[in-house]
C-alpha cells in the first residue's frame, strides 16, 4: 500500500497513478489528551487501519498524482535519525575535499555515530527546498528512508525489519560550513520526504535498492543500497542501542557519492526504486 498526505492534509492511498481520499478512516483513531504521545498516531495504527484504508480506497474516486500537492507521508515524526557517510565512496569524496567537507566528518560511521535532525525541517516533495542562506553552498543528498512502525529498544539486527512500517524517498539537504552537522541540516525544508510511504510488505527487502538524483536533468548521484556501509538492519539496531524507536520515527540511511550544490531555480529529480520519482524545486528565501 502507498499512503500519502495531500492537498489540505487529506489522507490518501495511491493506486495505479491516482490518489484515493481515505481521510474518513482517521475517525477511527483514538483521541489523545496531554501528555501527547511520542509517536505518529497514523503510523502506529496502520496494522489496525489497513483493511479499512484499502476498502475506502477501492470505493473512492481517483485523482491523478500530477494534480495533487504532496506533504510529508509521516505527519508527526517523533525524531529524524540520520546516517552520515554511510557509503564508502562518499566517505572517500569527503576525505578528498577538505575545502568543502569538515575534517571532523571524514570518519567511519561506526566511529562518528548517527545524528538527529529537527522535525521542523520535514516537508513533502511538493513544498520544495528553500535556501535560507543563498550566499552559502547547500547540497543535495538522496537517500532511502525507513519509517519505524513498531517501538523498540536494543533491537537485534535479525529482528530489525519487523520494526519498519514502510519506506519512502528522502533528500537530506545540507548547508556547508563549520557549524555542527545537525545544526546545518535542520534548516526548514532541509528534510524532504515522499511523495508517499510504501508499506514494508509491498516494498520488500531494502538490501539492494537503486536510488539517484538529477539536477536540471544532469545525473549527480546514483547507487544501490547494497553498497551501504551499515545496512538498514544494522542502522536500526545501531540507532535503537541509543534511542527507543517509536512509530513514525524517520531513519535516513545515508547518501552515496556525488553530492553537489544547488541554486534557486534548480529542479531535482529524485528517484528511489519501489517508491518512485519526485521533482523537487529549489527556491530562494
Amino acid at each position: 500500500m502507498k499512503l500519502c498526505f495531500f492537498d489540505d492534509q487529506r489522507l490518501g492511498v495511491v493506486i495505479d497513478g491516482t490518489v484515493r481520499d481515505v481521510t474518513g478512516v482517521l475517525d477511527r483513531l483514538p483521541a489523545y489528551r496531554p501528555p501527547l504521545p511520542r509517536f505518529d498516531p497514523v503510523v502506529a495504527a496502520l496494522p489496525e487501519l489497513r483493511d479499512a484504508l484499502l476498502e475506502a480506497a477501492r470505493a473512492a474516486p481517483g485523482r491523478p498524482v500530477a494534480d495533487v500537492r504532496f506533504h510529508s507521508p509521516v505527519a508527526n515524526p517523533g525524531k529524524v535519525v540520520a546516517a552520515p557517510v554511510n557509503y564508502q565512496a562518499h566517505l572517500d569524496e569527503v576525505a578528498a575535499d577538505p575545502a568543502t567537507f569538515s575534517r571532523a566528518h571524514a570518519v567511519r560511521i561506526q566511529e562518528s555515530g548517527l545524528f538527529l535532525k529537527a522535525t521542523s525541517s520535514v516537508v513533502g516533495t511538493s513544498a520544495g527546498v528553500t535556501l535560507r542562506f543563498p550566499d552559502r553552498r547547500s547540497d543535495h543528498e538522496i537517500e532511502l528512508v525507513a519509517v519505524i512502525g513498531k517501538p523498540g529498544s536494543n533491537i537485534a539486527e535479525a529482528d530489525a525489519l519487523d520494526h519498519v512500517a514502510g519506506y519512502t524517498l528522502g533528500l537530506d539537504m545540507t548547508l556547508r560550513g563549520k557549524e555542527e552537522r545537525s545544526f546545518r541540516k535542520s534548516i526548514d525544508s532541509y528534510t524532504v520526504l515522499g511523495p508517499w510511504l510504501v508499506t514494508a510488505d509491498e516494498f520488500g527487502d531494502p538490501a539492494d535498492v537503486a536510488l539517484s538524483v538529477r539536477v536540471n536533468g544532469q545525473l549527480r548521484q546514483e547507487a544501490r543500497t547494497k553498497d551501504l556501509v551499515l545496512s538498514v538492519r544494522s542502522l536500526i539496531a545501531f540507532a535503537s542501542s541509543f534511542y527507543t524507536l517509536h512509530p513514525g520515527d524517520i531513519l535516513m540511511t545515508g547518501t552515496p557519492e556525488g553530492v553537489g550544490p544547488v541554486a534557486p531555480g534548480d529542479v531535482l529529480t529524485a528517484f528511489v526504486e519501489r517508491v518512485g520519482t519526485a521533482e523537487v524545486a529549489i527556491r530562494s528565501a
